[in-house]
Order: structure tokens, then C-alpha cells, then sequence
């Protein structure tokens, strides 16, 4: 299965639900599916979720003491897992970055369902880029703060990009499609630029806004010179870095058709966002 099936099909699905509701009532979904959910506290510290059949009947099963946000996505995941028929995939090093493909499909999947593409894009269109922008959409769709800005990159039109670092090295970027028309990419697994505005704000700096900089900066073998727009959020807790960098140039901007892979990844898919949980996670079937 490719990512193109695995978006058909969400988007699909999406329409037999058929609701208007933002943010999207992922029980709605469950109840499409004919699955019925549980809330568990007693689920181990870095487990999110598990679906097993009992009696032929679809068990979702999510640890009530995850965020809310976590909550969702696990739900739209483990039905991904039941509408593709894609067997759990999470054997492999404790902590990795890398998933086994068929996770990867099932976030993407996921990603529709949490922020569905007729609904958001529209949105994202209104806005101005920007983690003001982000922090707001996450809040009308219930998503996390680095799953929103990641689908952010992947929907906008403008030449923008979505970076995830952690413990100060880039892991993740999702590049919109103007940006790859652009031949802008942001290196993976170094460190965050030292001019960065990132790398000040994972530093202590107090970031009161976006803030230009050279876009050689982050870009790699970059000859197009110019200034990005830059904004940055650092997660403490995790040691994470969300960064947002986008040229304003309007004209750069070029419209685009829906697409569907406009992203890399190092083993993090395009809708999660997030770190892997600590600890030996496995989603039961």
C-alpha cells in the first residue's frame, strides 16, 4: 500500500461520516467503524492505546491519563490500523525514530482524520503563517500543537516549512509544496543552526514574535539568498523544538494542486509530530 491508498481511503471514510463538526468527533468515527472505545487509567506510562477484536467487535482501548490531544490521535490511529488492514508494526529500538512503514501509513491516515483536508485547508488559507496561527488551529481542531504545525506545512500554500528538533538536533521538516518547487531542504539529524531563532529560543531566549534571518541559514546548499521568516516554540519537557520558517514573498508562492507526499522524514511520520513515548510501546491487536 502507498500513501496516495492510505489518503484515498481516509478522505473516503471522512465522507461516509459526513459531519460538519470541527473539531471532528472521533467517537462519530468509531461508531462508523462499529468499534467501541474504552478509557483506561491502569495503561503502562508510554503506552497510548491498543485495539483487539472481541467477539468480532472492534475494541479501542486509549490510556485516559495521555492528553486529551494524544487521546484523539490514538483513536483515528488504531482505526487507520482496522480500515487499511495493516498489522501493529512497533518492534524495534526503544526510543527510535524510524517506524515500520505501515505505521507510517497509519498516521498519515490518521492525519486526514484529525484534520480533514476540506476542513483545514480552508483555514490555513485565512491565516498568516505563524505559530499564533498554529496555536489557534490546534485549539479548533483539538490536535497537538506539533501535529497541527506539521500539517500546517503540508496543506499552505505559501513557501513554508515545519521543523522538528530534539535535544537540539533536526529530526523532522515538512516542506510545503511551494518550498520544494523552490529546491529549499533543511538537512536532517544536524544541529540547529547556532543563528537560529530556534536555537536562541532552546537556549532561554524569549521569543516575542517572528523574526527574519538569511535563508542560508537553515537551507542547505542554498544560492536563492533572501530572508525567512522565522518562529520558534521550545517544548522544555521534551527538549524539542518546533520551528516554523517560510519566505513572505508572495510571488514565490505559487499555487498548487492537492498533493499528497510533500514531506521527509527520518522514521517520524507527517501528522504525529511528537517524540515516541518512553519505554518498550507496543499496540496490542
Amino acid at each position: 500500500m502507498d500513501e496516495f491508498t492510505a489518503i484515498s481511503r481516509a478522505r473516503e471514510f471522512v465522507r461516509k461520516v459526513n459531519s460538519d463538526a470541527v473539531p471532528v468527533s472521533v467517537e462519530a468515527y468509531a461508531k462508523e467503524l462499529g468499534a467501541k472505545l474504552k478509557y483506561e487509567s491502569d495503561m503502562k506510562d508510554g503506552e497510548d492505546g491498543c485495539s483487539t477484536e472481541l467477539n468480532g467487535k472492534l475494541i479501542i482501548a486509549v490510556n485516559a491519563r495521555t492528553l486529551p490531544q494524544r487521546q484523539r490521535y490514538t483513536i483515528c490511529h488504531e482505526i487507520a490500523h482496522a480500515v487499511l488492514g495493516l498489522p501493529t508494526e512497533h518492534e524495534g529500538a526503544s526510543g527510535s525514530w524510524r517506524k515500520h512503514p505501515n505505521e507510517v501509513l497509519c498516521d498519515t491516515f490518521a492525519a486526514e482524520l484529525l484534520l480533514p483536508f476540506d476542513k483545514f485547508r480552508p483555514l490555513v488559507d485565512e491565516e498568516t503563517p505563524g505559530f499564533a496561527a498554529v496555536n489557534s488551529l490546534a485549539e479548533t481542531f483539538e490536535a497537538s500543537l506539533a501535529a497541527t504545525a506539521s500539517r500546517f506545512a503540508f496543506v499552505t500554500a505559501a513557501p513554508l516549512a515545519y521543523v522538528l528538533s530534539e535535544g537540539g538536533k533536526v529530526k523532522y521538516c515538512a516542506r510545503s509544496r511551494a518550498l520544494r518547487d523552490m529546491k529549499a531542504w533543511v538537512p536532517l539529524n544536524g544541529s540547529l543552526p547556532a543563528e537560529s531563532l530556534s536555537a536562541r529560543v532552546r537556549g532561554g531566549y524569549r521569543n516575542d514574535g517572528p523574526q527574519e534571518i538569511d535563508a542560508d541559514t537553515w537551507f542547505a546548499n542554498w544560492e536563492g539568498g533572501g530572508m525567512l521568516v522565522e518562529d520558534a516554540r521550545h517544548l522544555a519537557a521534551y527538549d524539542q523544538t518546533l520551528s516554523l520558517i517560510w519566505f513572505e514573498d508572495g510571488d514565490a508562492a505559487a499555487s498548487q494542486p492537492d498533493r499528497l507526499l510533500t514531506f521527509e522524514r527520518d522514521g517520524l511520520n507527517e501528522l504525529d509530530g511528537e517524540l515516541p513515548w518512553p519505554g518498550n510501546k507496543k499496540r496490542r491487536r
